[in-house]
């Protein structure tokens, strides 16, 4: 408790300035969802940071934010995830959403090798436009040792496609001849091919407007969305390992004495496996036996709610952090990587609703 304390005490100012910035994002994000509070924040943070070079006392509390308060984030992410009623409603969706994860993955890393571009920033780009984008991105930063500005550059690229995703999908929906009778076909492509949760519901609410379908089309996304957040579970796992093996191997080849290489390769390990990702799968199997034995899904609601705020008070930690001027300069292969990956995702989702049967 004391270390806690002292932790919150040495911190306090920099966590107040991004409370500071989070707080009105959050209420900015509210009113316009598909821009949402963690974009506003991190863009608020990133002018801020050209008027204010010298954080001083703010800066530990900043660095605090971006790295705890995220991780403190992820965790309270799993308590909105019931895993019974997100694979008993995702099975449809499954092979679906496989098959744009794997093809936003291999995409990412082609790209990777003919851009040679960072490989942190291409992963962040590839695990964002196939799993659920600034969430994501949250949970795998912290794994491969991203810092603030390939996450703020990951961010951006993510939303920009995110915005598109929203205005233009309905268009489509409509142009390519989706049921408009039931939101299932469009709810499911929603689901799967849009990246963050905000465009998600957005583009599918969108639909439900235009062809008077209630929440059908809503209802169905969600649902398909959350199953794809349970990607992180094993994608963040395997980049641990594979983060891990690297650091042993590097560990083991910068010692000379074979006892000492191996006791360091051990505390490498240690050092660097996000155990965060551990209490988020935790969180969320406390979730699944909870509402198994009657607690209501709405008891976690406050968890979920809190989870989301404490992203965007990181993202406002991370846009303080963030040199704007050198994210525009640096940001052309990025963006062409994150554009690669969106239409992949957009043609595979579209085919295999064809294959299946549901479009």
């Amino acid at each position: 408790m004391k270390n806690f304390l002292k932790s919150i005490n040495e911190n306090f100012l920099g966590l107040l300035v991004c409370l500071g910035i989070a707080l009105p994002s959050y209420f900015f994000g509210k009113l316009f969802p598909v821009i949402g509070g963690a974009v506003t924040a991190i863009v608020l943070g990133m002018i801020i940071s050209l008027f204010w070079k010298n954080k001083g006392k703010a800066a530990a509390g900043i660095k605090f934010t971006s790295k705890k308060i995220l991780q403190w984030a992820v965790i309270l992410l799993g308590f909105g995830l019931n895993l019974n009623v997100i694979f008993q409603t995702g099975k449809q969706s499954l092979p679906i959403i496989l098959t744009t994860i794997s093809t936003s993955l291999i995409l990412a890393f082609l790209m990777c090798k003919l851009l040679k571009s960072p490989s942190k920033i291409s992963t962040l780009i590839g695990v964002g436009s196939s799993i659920c984008g600034g969430s994501a991105i949250a949970a795998t930063a912290p794994v491969i040792g991203a810092d603030d500005e390939e996450v703020a550059q990951s961010i951006s690229v993510i939303f920009f496609y995110n915005v598109l995703a929203a205005i233009l999908f309905p268009l489509l929906g409509k142009l390519l001849g989706f049921n408009t009778l039931s939101g299932e076909a469009f709810g499911i492509f929603a689901g799967t091919a849009v990246n963050d949760t905000s465009s998600v519901t957005a583009a599918a609410s969108t639909w439900d407007s235009m062809w008077n379908l209630g929440s059908q089309t809503l209802d169905k996304a969600v649902t398909v969305k959350l199953t794809r957040t349970l990607a992180i579970i094993p994608i963040t796992l395997i980049l641990a390992i594979y983060q891990g093996s690297k650091a042993k191997k590097s560990a083991i080849k910068n010692c000379e004495d074979e006892n000492k290489s191996e006791n360091q390769a051990r505390f490498s390990l240690k050092k660097i496996f996000p155990f965060f990702i551990l209490w988020f799968i935790l969180a969320s199997v406390i979730t699944t036996v909870s509402t198994n034995f009657g607690v209501p899904s709405s008891f976690f609601a406050p968890l979920k709610t809190l989870s989301k705020f404490f992203i965007i008070m990181a993202m406002a930690a991370i846009g303080l952090n963030t040199d704007i001027i050198k994210l525009v300069k640096t940001g052309g292969k990025p963006l062409l990587m994150g554009g690669v990956c969106w239409i992949g995702i957009t043609l595979v989702c579209l085919f295999m609703q064809k294959i299946l049967g549901i479009l």
